[in-house]
């Protein structure tokens, strides 16, 4: 296993790594500064497309040149040859000190993304589910900083954090519907170093990876939630992560340049890099594009 920097763009807060299968190009943005990173599999190639406000996670799309992007205010349309960008839906109108944070495609194309409060203190988020044809659902609420959706590899369970809670959740998920069921404890994080749950992804093997922000590790679990292995980085602010490459065999981790709020700590020179490790010996599963 080796660890190295893809890309030292030193975004403010690095997240939501994206591997396009069809193209093979690497996404990942910016969450403060608004933009949106793509490159080559080895940090070559690097374009940036800015939007007019906070990111949280973005899905390319199956029909079109481009992605719904998760803004602060709402879900967007981001147009790659243009760089337009157009409203979809506001799920939290007059909620101003909310914002969409991370999400995911399901199976089916469905883009499940949910809100955080930006001060991190109240359960005042909620999760919900934008449809191809742009509904909005909302499946879930009560939560401070949603993190870390993803699914099992046949797609039937939903794994999701509210980073605060301490916890990884699992619902059973319905995909005929998109529904969730049944939410219970996947997983127990040690915050005593002053980590959180950030950003996941499942392997093809079943397990979960986590990026445990502040602490500096990403953690493999396996399906029963236990510690496979714990890889210590090199800095203390990763995000998020996701296997990607023409092979899904390297994992790629985000990181922060700067942390969102004052107790939060810093980091050393490779603050906000992007992030590979290799030779970890295990494959990801492509992530579904968003559209019917």
């Amino acid at each position: 296993m080796r660890i190295e920097v893809v890309a030292d763009v030193k975004t403010t807060l690095g997240e939501g790594p994206l591997w396009d299968p069809e193209q093979e190009r690497l996404y990942w943005i910016d969450s403060f500064d608004g933009r949106v990173f793509r490159s080559t599999f080895d940090g070559r190639e690097i374009r940036a497309w800015d939007v007019p406000e906070k990111i949280g996670s973005m899905a390319l799309r199956k029909d079109g040149n481009g992605a719904v992007v998760a803004l602060a205010n709402g879900f967007h349309l981001l147009d790659f040859t243009t760089g337009d960008v157009h409203l979809i839906t506001d799920p939290e109108p007059g909620k101003d000190n909310n914002r969409l944070n991370d999400g995911k495609v399901d199976k089916h194309g469905r883009f499940v993304c949910g809100s955080m409060d930006t001060q991190e203190e109240g359960p005042n988020g909620a999760l919900y589910r934008l449809d191809p044809d742009f509904s909005l659902h909302k499946l879930d609420d009560g939560i401070i900083v949603s993190n870390g959706p993803c699914w099992s590899p046949d797609g039937r369970t939903f794994y999701f954090a509210d980073s605060w809670s301490g916890e990884i959740w699992a619902y059973d998920y319905d995909l005929a519907t998109g529904n969730v069921a049944n939410r219970r404890t996947f997983t127990k994080i040690d915050t005593s170093r002053g980590g959180a749950a950030d950003g996941s992804t499942v392997d093809a093997e079943g397990c979960l990876w986590n990026a445990q922000v502040y602490d500096g590790k990403v953690i493999r679990y396996d399906p029963e939630g236990r510690i496979e292995r714990v890889i210590e980085m090199p800095v203390k602010k990763v995000t998020s992560c996701m296997f990607g490459g023409p092979k899904l065999d390297i994992l790629y981790i985000t990181s922060m340049a700067k942390p969102p709020l004052p107790r939060f700590p810093g980091d050393g020179v490779l603050r906000g890099s992007l992030f590979a490790i290799y030779d970890l010996g295990i494959s990801g599963v492509p992530e579904p594009r968003f559209g019917a």
